[in-house]
């Protein structure tokens, strides 16, 4: 089978490891990486080259690397400031894109991506790994299914201590720094707003309509974190504008309500607290709990025995993730990156629209700069733009994997417990 002629852009952290995972599944095969730092280019070159015994060229500029390489397909992994332009340029070029996660900076930034692609039609594929993770992929086939009954409410954070990386970045020349300097906003929505995107059929039959914002005062995690390390003296004085805290309401065309939090700056555990809530259930990412109406008990408030229940859930989840064995699950993020990668070669080969295509991309992405504006004009409700002109009324479900149809007495099954049937199904 032949192998998609991949480049990398971006050899940061996440970067190497969407190039090492591409060429891992086995079809892709990474001939070239840039980056405007040479010598990252340069060291992850030859540690691509070195491990998977391949001849990898580094580049300082994309351009030449287009030029002299000729790729089918790009990762776009850089700076967030950039992901847009270098996306819109490799579509130019009829060149496939992965594009990494990040929010955008402008309304003009999406519009640019939507435009590109629809007069290229180069396929565009949003690397949102949360998508394809376990817990995602459980709560979206038992919504398909039914499970959940009538979703209605749905909320998720981006809830990770990154200050260390944050603090690091005039020594890692890494981009999130000047972002907590200059913005404030949520700057990472998409891995929470994925997930519930895709179940709630967003640009599919539903779409945001608008959304608030509000900020804590002060920047006082990370100014703490800075002050009491001695490696980070360089930023001691510093004035972040990025909020501890932020928290975002969104409303859908179809009623539902979304809230989302970024809650990077503060010590805490990494948590997406994904919640999807339907008249007939729930499903709570972070205790890994599936409360089905009927099979549990309301009146308990001992929550911990509701810790792990998904696991009697295995009926629900794709394929794609129950034949997955452990080397690949241990690829990353405990098996979704590498099914990211895998389904974006699956689409390329089948033609037609990616799992998590330019309209997904936009649509998550323009919380971003929406959640600044909202924000900086004093929590004020703004309104989201449709990015589909229209199509979402009338364009199917997508979702990022086949969803498995569970048959009514599999259901039965599923709601035996101790011989006797509790469920309502």
């Amino acid at each position: 089978m032949k192998k998609f002629k991949t480049v990398l852009c971006g050899c940061g952290h996440r970067g190497i490891h969407l190039a090492k995972l591409a060429q891992q599944t086995g079809e892709f095969d990474i001939v070239a990486v840039c980056d405007l730092y040479l010598d990252k280019a340069e060291d992850t070159a030859k540690e691509i080259s070195e491990k998977y015994n391949i001849s990898v060229k580094p580049f300082q500029y994309v351009n030449d690397m287009y030029d002299e390489m000729k790729p089918e397909a790009v990762i776009i992994a850089c700076s967030w400031e950039d992901h847009a332009r270098m996306a819109c340029e490799a579509m130019e070029r009829g060149i496939a894109v992965g594009l990494e996660v990040g929010g955008a900076y402008s309304e003009q930034e999406c519009w640019d991506l939507v435009d590109t692609y629809e007069r290229t039609k180069t396929p565009f594929m949003f690397l949102e790994n949360v998508c394809y993770n376990k817990g995602e992929l459980i709560a979206t086939s038992l919504a398909r299914n039914g499970r959940l009954g009538k979703v209605v409410y749905c909320s998720g954070a981006y809830g990770h201590d990154i200050r260390e990386e944050i603090a690091s970045g005039n020594k890692m020349r890494h981009y999130r720094l000047r972002n907590y300097i200059n913005r404030n906003c949520d700057n990472y929505p998409t891995h929470e707003i994925g997930p519930i995107a895709k179940i709630l059929d967003i640009n599919r039959g539903n779409r945001f309509t608008n959304l608030i914002s509000m900020a804590s005062t002060g920047a006082h995690g990370l100014t703490e974190y800075v002050n009491e390390h001695e490696e980070y003296a360089d930023l001691r004085g510093v004035e972040f504008k990025q909020a501890d805290v932020v928290e975002t309401f969104i409303r859908c065309e179809n009623g539902e309500l979304i809230s989302i939090k970024l809650d990077t700056t503060l010590p805490r555990v990494c948590q997406r607290d994904l919640v999807i809530a339907g008249t007939k259930g729930r499903y709570e990412g972070n205790m890994c709990s599936v409360q089905l109406e009927g099979e549990f008990s309301i009146f308990s408030w001992d929550y911990k025995n509701e810790y792990g229940t998904e696991d009697k859930y295995s009926e629900y989840l794709p394929p794609i993730w129950a034949d997955m064995d452990e080397e690949k699950k241990e690829a990353g993020h405990g098996g979704m990156d590498y099914l990211e990668m895998v389904e974006w070669a699956k689409a390329l080969r089948a033609g037609g629209d990616m799992p998590i295509d330019v309209y997904d991309a936009v649509s998550w992405m323009c919380i971003t700069y929406l959640t600044e504006k909202s924000i900086a004009e004093g929590s004020v409700m703004v309104n989201i733009p449709d990015f589909t002109r229209g199509k979402y009324k009338t364009r199917p479900r997508q979702d990022v994997t086949d969803i498995p149809v569970v048959k009514a007495k599999e259901r039965e099954k599923l709601n035996q417990v101790d011989g006797s049937i509790t469920g309502n199904y």
